[in-house]
């Protein structure tokens, strides 16, 4: 081409602009004639024949638009105004402000009763009349919708229900207009009596196994919040409410059971929930990803987010905002927490951190079926079992992977409750024994010393003894410290078995040790287990790469003879051990009151 000609490369530029205009002219041409064909096709007649128990009557709907919501059934008879094929996907007409006519034709096969149900498996549209005719003649009429009180329903049911009584061999035109302020979503069946109640049942059983696990969920994490304080858990509760309040809506349940014949809940549960819904993923959002990777000014934002969400809620409820607001607030802040989450979400999953892969599957499944969802309500998707509730099943499946982060969060919270106490185990081990032998330090004897006074019995004796130890210092010099240590570990063991378990022994530091031994009948036990102690001390220790022999000087005092104290009876303990030193070592020792003070 950049070899051709100038004069020739605008020809070639020009014939090409030329070709594409009457081709995309033909093709849009082709493209008007096949919906007009399609729109004005023959409209198949519905055949209700008993051998058939539930028909789908989609594909022989065809709809008129009434924007000015002024047609009467006898315009529709008298007039005969063109109805159309509906251009949108199965089953819905996407969003309209209009009011729209839907027509069926119907045939009554000679070996039916009859008797036939029609169903529109949306129970959120507000108003839905129904008209039966044969020829010009209106046989039957009746009004439903979620602004009718049960009382003036045709059937009392979750969805909209008209009973049908047509006669054998008959040919019916039924006609339907609708009014909605949200989605035209139309699944209109026409089922037998029995069939249908099938139907019924299997969807209420479904919705009734939904809504029971999101209250279960709900009042567990109420439950834990109250429990432990957690406040993840009352946000997880905020995010159920807003999906479960949603179901409760959206499929019937809660017009049927728990706000009957409230007409505000049906025009206000819908904005609400979306509102809740979107302020506790906020929270919650903000809450589970919380760590050092947030940025401070994101976890204001998301604080904010949901400040603002309840604002308009609250504005919502009193009115100040419609409905179509409301859709346009949730539309374009919905997908603010799992916008401003993703990253966190993603540093968690790249660090192996289970937290930010359920996020990122949670996520992935509401991006899937919301997609579906709004598609549906758009009228690009068509209405089948699935389409219709795939956010129900994904809004489930979102509140059990949310709850397992919960479970997560849990964990770590209880691991770093449990480091904590550890912690603090450590802290009052270090401030309350001795490191190197595990025996309770000074500070410890002294309280014991203490309670034990106070608490003692008039006809029982307490003694605390004084320990050194005989030639350690020789030991410690020719060996090291480390067998030093080594030795310490083993007199303190060997204490423990000669002493009872009732005994407290205490190491003062060096080679010094405290006894603290109660319940004793006469002062001479307390000289009888001194002796032993002795005798125990003087067996040799057996190490790991060495064999030592140290002695045992002891030192005691009693109360309540020789003082009620704490602080008299070890100095009278100390005296009494200094005083066996300085007389040979290896020996017991207990000077009366008259010594010590000399």
């Amino acid at each position: 081409m950049l070899r051709q000609s100038l004069p020739n490369h605008y020809l070639g530029l020009s014939f090409h602009r030329f070709t594409n205009r009457w081709l995309g002219l033909v093709v849009s041409i082709a493209a008007g004639l096949l919906i007009a064909s399609s729109a004005f096709a023959a409209q198949p007649v519905l055949l209700l024949d008993d051998e058939r128990s539930t028909l789908q009557a989609w594909p022989s709907v065809r709809l008129l638009v009434d924007a000015g919501k002024k047609l009467t059934i006898q315009n529709i008879l008298s007039e005969r105004p063109e109805f159309i094929a509906p251009s949108t996907a199965y089953g819905t007409l996407g969003l309209r402000k209009e009011a729209i006519w839907l027509h069926i034709p119907v045939t009554v096969h000679g070996t039916s009763n009859g008797l036939w149900v029609l169903d529109i498996n949306y129970p959120v549209l507000n108003s839905v009349d129904m008209y039966i005719v044969a020829g010009d003649k209106i046989v039957n009429q009746a009004h439903g919708g979620n602004l009718v009180p049960r009382a003036k329903k045709p059937i009392d049911s979750r969805s909209i229900t008209f009973a049908l009584k047509l006669e054998p061999g008959m040919n019916y035109d039924l006609y339907l207009r609708v009014e909605n302020l949200g989605a035209m979503i139309l699944p209109v069946t026409l089922a037998k009596p029995v069939a249908f109640m099938s139907d019924a049942l299997d969807e209420q059983m479904l919705q009734g196994l939904l809504t029971g696990l999101a209250l279960c969920l709900l009042f567990y994490s109420l439950a834990q919040w109250i429990s432990l304080g957690e406040h993840l858990f009352v946000k997880y509760a905020i995010l159920i409410t807003g999906s479960l309040l949603f179901s409760l809506l959206q499929f019937g349940i809660g017009a049927q059971y728990i706000w009957p014949d409230n007409a505000w809940m049906e025009l206000h549960v819908g904005g609400l929930s979306a509102l809740i819904a979107a302020a506790g993923s906020f929270l919650f959002v903000e809450h589970a990803l919380r760590g050092p990777h947030m940025k401070p000014w994101l976890r204001r934002v998301m604080w904010a987010g949901a400040c603002l969400m309840t604002l308009f809620a609250v504005c919502f409820a009193l009115g100040w905002l419609n409905i179509q607001q409301v859709t346009a607030i949730v539309s374009t802040l919905g997908l603010a927490p799992v916008l401003l989450g993703l990253p966190g979400a993603i540093h968690r999953a790249r660090r192996s951190d289970q937290v930010g892969w359920y996020f990122l599957l949670a996520w992935t499944v509401y991006f899937v079926t919301t997609f579906i969802m709004i598609q549906v309500i758009k009228g690009k998707i068509g209405v089948n079992f699935w389409s219709l509730h795939s956010f129900q099943f994904g809004a489930t499946l979102d509140m059990l992977i949310f709850m397992r982060v919960l479970g997560l969060q849990t964990k770590a919270l209880q691991l770093a409750a449990h480091q904590v106490r550890l912690e603090r185990d450590s802290l009052h081990s270090m401030a309350h024994t001795d490191p190197l032998t595990g025996l309770p330090n000074r500070r410890i004897l002294n309280s014991a010393i203490s309670t034990a006074i106070a608490n003692g019995r008039p006809d029982e004796i307490l003694a605390v003894f004084m320990l050194d130890l005989d030639g350690f210092k020789q030991v410690n010099d020719q060996f090291g410290h480390d067998i030093g240590d080594e030795l310490l570990i083993a007199v303190a063991n060997r204490l423990r078995a000669n002493l009872r378990s009732s005994d407290v022994i205490s190491r003062m530091g060096g080679d010094e040790f405290l006894v603290l031994s109660g319940g004793l009948k006469v002062a001479s036990q307390a000289q009888e287990l001194g002796e032993k102690l002795v005798k125990a001390m003087g067996e040799p220790f057996i190490l790991a790469k060495h064999t030592c022999q140290v002695g045992l000087t002891i030192g005691y005092a009693i109360a309540p003879d020789d003082a009620v104290d704490t602080r008299a009876l070890l100095k009278h303990a100390d005296a009494a051990m200094y005083a066996g030193k300085q007389s040979g070592k290896h020996c017991v020792r207990h000077i009366g009151l008259v010594e010590a003070s000399s």
